[in-house]
């Protein structure tokens, strides 16, 4: 079982920046996948960005220009690098790690003000 956990959410200003993190405790993190998703209330989960174990990167099309995912396997951690953020951000994103099975973590609550 891994556990995945998300931080870094928060309240911030239209245009304004956050960095959300994601931890994996896992002794072969290095082989996983991982995604970030999100959900605003009332619409379906949608997928935000994913970064594979050799790094190579993926982006929706809303976030593209503005959001960077990167990973630090030292750290065993995911980031989602936030900028430019616009009220339509507002939503619960989550982080996922792929390998055999997929594990998600709790969510953290980003809400941007206009």
């Amino acid at each position: 079982q891994v556990q995945v956990v998300e931080s870094g959410g928060g309240l911030v200003q239209a245009g304004g920046s956050l960095r959300l993190s994601c931890a994996a405790s896992t002794t072969t993190f290095s082989a996983y996948g991982f995604g970030w998703y999100r959900q605003a209330p009332g619409k379906q989960r949608e997928w935000v960005a994913g970064i594979s174990k050799a790094g190579i990167t993926n982006y929706a099309d809303s976030v593209k220009g503005r959001f960077t995912i990167s990973r630090d396997n030292t750290k065993k951690t995911v980031y989602l690098q936030m900028n430019s953020l616009k009220p339509e951000d507002t939503a619960v994103y989550y982080c996922n790690a792929d390998l055999l099975n997929t594990y998600w973590g709790q969510g953290t609550q980003v809400t941007v003000s206009s």
